[in-house]
């Protein structure tokens, strides 16, 4: 089996909702969702955390000794950096077949969606040579200048008879090294999407989307309960 490396960046100081990554969410910080999520996947080798938060590191040290700490260096942790400069540098730190990237942020992605995805990758690897999730889209979508992108204004068609049409929802990406520094991007040349449920695709950007995520995730415990 090829070797796969689970890289979670993690910001400590968030422009839009303050100290998100380890904010309480349904009971215990946002990053312990995607930490244990993660942990549960076989497939997965070896986690790594790059984080420049006192909290984030002291809590996976304590919690989470498995998963390793990267320290970001200082001059990767400006607002402005590139998400693929950070991912040059972490995935320099260990060797591996492919990477796996996620985020904090989304919480309710679960252990079984991304298990089914580099199940889905390694099956058809070489033919695709990178991984995106997206969410499916079927709604009348328009651009800023009034123009119909995805429908026929003049055919009412239901939505779900419309072309789909797919989201980059951030939630995960699979990639190598190699392609990773030849094209500056988590994608290759063959990208294959993969979609995911819309409610485990909720991206915490904005205090709303925490909110959101919260209601969700203490409903799900309430129901595994």
């Amino acid at each position: 089996m090829p070797k796969i490396a689970a890289l979670i960046p993690m910001r400590h100081h968030s422009q839009r909702v303050p100290g998100k990554n380890y904010r309480p969410l349904a009971g215990k910080p946002l990053y312990q969702y995607i930490v244990e999520t993660l942990l549960a996947i076989p497939a997965i080798d070896v986690i790594l955390v790059d984080t420049d938060s006192p909290p984030v590191m002291e809590g996976l040290r304590a919690n989470f000794p498995q998963v390793q700490v990267i320290e970001r260096p200082e001059h990767l942790r400006a607002d402005a950096i590139p998400m693929n400069e950070i991912l040059s540098y972490d995935t320099a730190q260990v060797d591996a077949d492919f990477y796996l990237q996620t985020h904090s942020t989304n919480p309710l992605l679960t252990a079984r969606t991304l298990s089914e995805g580099i199940d889905t990758f390694l099956n058809q690897h070489p033919i695709y040579d990178s991984m995106f999730s997206v969410t499916r889209l079927q709604t009348r979508l328009w651009d800023s200048l009034t123009r119909a992108i995805n429908h026929n204004p003049a055919i009412l068609l239901q939505t779900q008879d419309l072309p789909p049409v797919y989201e980059e929802n951030s939630c995960f990406y699979l990639f190598t090294r190699a392609n990773l520094l030849n094209r500056r991007n988590r994608l290759g040349e063959r990208p294959l999407m993969f979609d995911i449920p819309r409610h485990e695709a909720v991206d915490i950007d904005e205090e709303f989307d925490f909110q959101l995520a919260d209601i969700m995730m203490r409903d799900r415990l309430k129901n595994q309960g």
